[in-house]
């Protein structure tokens, strides 16, 4: 049965806890998913999830804090010796043990670090620890089952044993020379089938995918998806091979949604990464600043209406009164091209010269205007009957959203090319200079068509 967090659930927690009846709440809490029980610390204070952490043993701790919500795990963190922390982050592959202990301070991280008991286990966080978090050496884990050209089939199903024990999930196994450069990759089928006597060298794949240790994370991710990886090699340097860790595919799943949340909240207008439940002073710094670039726009907008304040008279009155339309649609073409262009990108699907995309997305536009232009005319017509007034209303329309397609592909295209995150492309930015903009080659288009 799936698992379902209700209140009777939290209340029955919180009654063990008040009782303190530590037999009746482990028993209750052993049926449970360690994923399960930490969302269920979530929901309560601090002092009930410090109970519950401290009665549980470090083998299911250590899973449990790795799913809980990042605040709540700084605040456990907070509360919990270099020593208790120490014990945990042993428990974890390295991957997961560094992500932790760089959540602390400087000062606790070597504290904690100085606590792990296992050589081998510390200098490994350590060096994960040096990598920059948004690369593939940030990400990997130092876990792998590892074997060499040289072995026998026999020779090699032996030591695997030993090595398998240290790893969570065998996906692939890595074949490597003697100075340690990767050369290729087994499945445990190309094992079992192979004869006992067989060496290593005569049965590996040499076709393997790999990553760069400095690789940036999206790019370990589009090559994950792209060759339909559960896991990826991260090698030294591209000159030397030389293996040092593995991706796996949860890994790079939770790094991909993070970044997806980002550029949701960017396209939004909203700078910093801010959740529901933050402060108000929290969610008020992230979404002014983009708030205030629409209060900028809207000035903008005032003062083009303003210089053709003489534009309102007689016939051309009814200018006025469409003046939000050509805003709004020229704010919905900008983003609707803008959101393809940066999804495409996030996908590595745009390909091709940057007029191709230009010229496309203008034919686009222009088509898409004209059928909308059309109605427009008729609506104007028909309503007004002043048919200049409905035809420059109209042709107003379709260059206001050709320029506002091609502003909506160009602006993240050029972002990209110059190494920005071009997700700030969408929302508040384009809509913004497009209004502007489009109320201004309105009042530009009309006053021409009507002579005034």
């Amino acid at each position: 049965m799936q698992f379902q967090l209700t209140d009777e659930l939290i209340e029955q927690v919180e009654l063990f806890i008040e009782q303190e009846n530590d037999k009746e709440l482990k028993k209750f809490l052993d049926e449970f998913h360690y994923a399960d029980i930490a969302e269920i610390l979530d929901e309560l204070n601090l002092e009930q999830a410090m109970y519950v952490i401290k009665l549980l043993d470090s083998e299911t701790t250590s899973d449990i804090l790795m799913e809980l919500d990042e605040d709540n795990r700084e605040k456990v963190l907070k509360n919990l010796s270099a020593k208790e922390i120490a014990e945990e982050v042993e428990e974890l592959d390295t991957d997961d043990a560094a992500d932790i202990i760089a959540e602390l301070s400087e000062s606790r991280q070597k504290d904690v670090i100085a606590q792990i008991i296992d050589d081998e286990h510390r200098a490994e966080i350590t060096e994960l620890l040096a990598y920059d978090e948004d690369t593939a050496g940030g990400l990997m884990a130092k876990e792998l089952v590892k074997v060499y050209e040289t072995w026998t089939v026999a020779g090699c199903m032996r030591r695997i044993r030993g090595q398998a024990k240290e790893v969570t999930r065998v996906h692939s196994i890595y074949v490597v020379n003697k100075e340690e450069k990767l050369i290729g990759r087994l499945s445990l089928k190309d094992l079992i089938v192979a004869k006992s006597d067989q060496k290593i060298s005569e049965i590996v794949k040499v076709n393997v995918d790999y990553v760069n240790v400095n690789e940036k994370v999206e790019e370990v991710g589009r090559i994950m998806a792209k060759y339909d990886l559960e896991a990826i090699p991260v090698i030294q340097s591209d000159d030397n091979k030389i293996l040092l860790g593995r991706i796996t595919i949860d890994d790079i799943v939770d790094v991909l949604k993070e970044e997806a949340e980002k550029d949701y909240q960017m396209a939004a207008g909203i700078t910093g990464d801010v959740e529901a439940d933050d402060s108000i002073l929290e969610l008020t710094r992230a979404r002014l600043p983009w708030l205030f670039l629409g209060l900028l726009g809207g000035i903008g907008a005032f003062l083009i209406m303003e210089g053709f304040e003489g534009l309102f008279t007689g016939e051309a009155v009814v200018l006025f009164f469409f003046t939000p339309l050509i805003a709004a649609m020229a704010g919905n073409v900008g983003v609707q091209s803008s959101a393809i262009i940066v999804q495409g990108l996030a996908n590595d699907d745009v390909r091709g010269s940057v007029n191709s995309r230009l010229i496309k997305e203008m034919l686009l536009a222009a088509l898409n205007g004209t059928i909308l232009a059309i109605f427009l005319f008729l609506f104007v017509w028909a309503v007004k009957g002043e048919m200049l007034v409905a035809f420059a209303i109209s042709v107003s329309l379709v260059a206001v959203i050709v320029i506002a397609g091609l502003i909506g592909t160009f602006v993240p295209l050029f972002l990209n090319k110059r190494g920005i995150d071009p997700a700030i492309a969408t929302g508040p930015f384009i809509t913004t200079s497009n209004d502007i903009l489009g109320i201004l080659l309105y009042f530009l288009i009309a006053k021409s068509i009507l002579g005034i």
